[in-house]
């Protein structure tokens, strides 16, 4: 066991090194001057002498490996150097939006956990019944609906027509309903179908029809032996959904102004904020691929197959 942690730990610093490297690469040779832009937004006329001296300030004017040495040994020490827009440290400012991300991803795997579960159960359990194909359905079209469409369309029945919650900011509980529920639907419907495999996989092994030959109950047969048995596989897809969202769903934030990591991120890519977008790729490299670590090495200890190499 400690040398297959080992071993995903040292694949974890490659992957986040490979990362950095192409990040820097990508905004090295994406075009526009960063250091004409940001003179722009702060009302200053960007002659050439005063670009040339921002660029020279700001080591823009030094060869690509050069710049790259000295901002990963930054890195390596913590620092991901000085937000342009921002004028403060690119850990200070994503630490700032974290609060609002965290909140709004407790708030949608909450919401996926509560509805997905027993709709994918009940989805297995009235196999090829009028239930099952309703919420097969409900499921395939939460899937299709793209999440900007669907968040502007909820935007404009909830917010516009019924007035009943607002579509901006982050100011209350009811704010964060709109977001939660546009990067909810999308995740519910794919748990439902997925779920539905999952378990019906699990009633059609041997020891259910052992367990039932023997009067076993429905409900224990569901509670002790297919839910406990299908949890691996669906801790592992909810791990990997719950990292997707702590880097901040861009989109969605951008759409309702949430203030999270996410809207941050595009921020920064419109303003040619290059320091901010390279935090934010190393930050959320580093949260999925943690998340798949943890989820793998829980998945190790808790599945003695996988332990053991066996097959499953």
């Amino acid at each position: 066991m400690k040398i297959y942690v080992y071993k995903r730990f040292l694949q974890l610093i490659v992957v986040l090194f490979g990362i950095s490297f192409l990040t820097f690469l990508l905004t090295y040779l994406s075009p526009g001057d960063p250091a004409r832009l940001m003179l722009m937004s702060t009302g200053v006329a960007p002659s050439d002498e005063l670009v040339s001296q921002v660029r020279h300030e700001l080591g823009l004017d030094q060869p690509f490996l050069l710049r790259y040495g000295k901002w990963l040994g930054h890195v390596l020490v913590g620092d991901f150097g000085i937000s342009y827009k921002y004028d403060r440290p690119v850990l200070d400012a994503i630490v700032s939006r974290l609060p609002a991300t965290l909140k709004l991803t407790g708030t949608t795997m909450l919401m996926v956990v509560l509805i997905s579960l027993p709709l994918g159960i009940g989805s297995a359990l009235y196999r090829n019944r009028f239930a099952d194909y309703l919420i097969r359905f409900i499921s395939f079209a939460g899937i299709s609906m793209p999440n900007f469409w669907l968040g502007i369309l909820l935007m404009y029945i909830f917010g516009v027509k019924l007035q009943l919650l607002p579509v901006m900011g982050s100011k209350g509980f009811k704010s964060i309903i709109l977001p939660a529920c546009t990067l909810a639907v999308p995740m519910i419907s794919k748990y439902v179908r997925q779920i539905r495999v999952i378990i019906l996989e699990e009633l059609s092994q041997n020891y259910i029809t052992g367990a039932r030959a023997r009067g076993v109950k429905e409900s224990a047969i569901m509670f002790k032996h297919i839910l406990p048995n299908s949890m691996l596989p669906i801790v592992t897809l909810l791990g990997l959904s719950a990292g997707w969202l702590l880097g901040g769903a861009a989109i969605v934030e951008s759409i309702f102004v949430w203030p999270g990591v996410g809207k941050m991120a595009v921020e920064a890519i419109f303003t040619r904020d290059y320091p901010l977008i390279q935090g934010y790729v190393i930050w959320m490299t580093f949260i999925y691929v943690t998340i798949n670590l943890v989820v793998d090495i829980w998945t190790h200890i808790q599945d003695p197959r996988i332990r053991l190499g066996l097959d499953v």
